[in-house]
């Protein structure tokens, strides 16, 4: 398999979602629903990606790596496992809950799943904060006491974002995402959440979110003070890497090209700002003309197997995720 994959977007309703991604990305989403995820590639048992064009259109991503799972993951991958990333687009309308992921120790005794990830902001606010980590010096004790007294919000790290940052948010992390951030989230194939608070909202059905509050403090690392974002820049360089997977930022101006060989490694592409044009070796081994146009707020799977060029028609950021397997 040489062909680069896109897929189809699963659209998740959620109580502190909007309608930015049909207004920043120019998505066509279901009618009168508050949107706040878009599950862009993912490979789990309750939700599949479903490829939208090519020679695999239709078929799901679980059954492409069934099928092809050299050819898209390397000649080491073991087939039936399934794919190790999950991509989202949030659009946080409001804010999103207080909450934490386990980290995978502590995530085997409570039967859930640890979940490191990155947010890239790609829209934001003049206002918009991120809060991730505790404040310096912060001890269980006093986290406990805040619970119980409503004043959780002064124990935890604000900081403000502007479009084009970025931050690795590790399993065990407490955080939360402000309102009006328009985010990009590539994190481990993971579902759990453990909601510590939740700012006294109801959920679509009016009625309080369940909290996980004696997970969560099982879960958070409590010597985790203060973590730094990864500001924006106008230079290419890597803004994030941990042991599940790295991501660089790849800056180009108009008409300079990013070349991704085959046989090295299967790797996500984002494309977060600007346009660019995919050439490469197609299906048949003959080389493809830049004809296909990516455009901001896609992301595609380049597998191990293909070689791929992509020009930018004027200035575009693109992120690679790569090193995930």
């Amino acid at each position: 398999m040489r062909d680069l994959l896109r897929f189809e977007p699963l659209y998740q309703e959620r109580v502190w979602g909007g309608r930015a991604l049909e207004s920043a990305l120019g998505r066509k989403l279901p009618e009168n629903q508050p949107i706040g995820e878009s599950w862009e590639i993912v490979d789990r048992p309750e939700a599949q990606s479903v490829v939208r064009a090519g020679h695999h259109a239709g078929q799901t991503l679980h059954n492409v790596l069934a099928k092809h799972a050299a050819d898209v993951m390397g000649p080491k991958w073991p087939v039936g496992r399934p794919f190790p990333l999950l991509v989202k687009w949030l659009d946080c309308r409001e804010r999103l809950s207080l909450q934490v992921h386990p980290p995978a120790a502590v995530a085997a005794e409570l039967q859930g799943e640890p979940k490191t990830e990155n947010w890239y902001i790609a829209h934001t606010t003049s206002d918009a904060h991120l809060l991730v980590g505790l404040k310096r010096g912060i001890t269980r004790e006093q986290f406990e006491r805040a619970i119980s007294e409503g004043t959780l919000e002064s124990c935890i790290h604000h900081f403000r974002v502007a479009a084009g940052d970025s931050i690795l948010v590790q399993s065990g992390q407490v955080h939360a995402i402000d309102a009006g951030n328009l985010i990009l989230e590539i994190q481990q194939n993971s579902d759990t959440t453990y909601r510590v608070y939740d700012w006294g909202r109801v959920g679509l059905d009016g009625q309080p979110r369940r909290l996980h509050v004696a997970e969560s403090l099982r879960s958070i690392q409590w010597n985790d003070f203060e973590p730094a974002p990864v500001r924006a820049a106008p230079t290419s360089g890597v803004i994030a890497d941990c042991a599940e997977f790295s991501i660089r930022r790849v800056v180009l101006g108009a008409g300079e090209r990013l070349t991704i060989g085959a046989g090295e490694q299967p790797r996500l592409l984002s494309v977060v700002s600007g346009t660019v044009r995919c050439g490469g070796e197609g299906s048949t081994g003959s080389r493809a003309p830049f004809g296909q146009a990516l455009v901001r707020g896609e992301n595609v799977l380049l597998p191990y197997a293909g070689a791929f060029t992509f020009a930018a028609e004027s200035t575009a950021i693109l992120l690679v995720t790569e090193h995930f397997t």
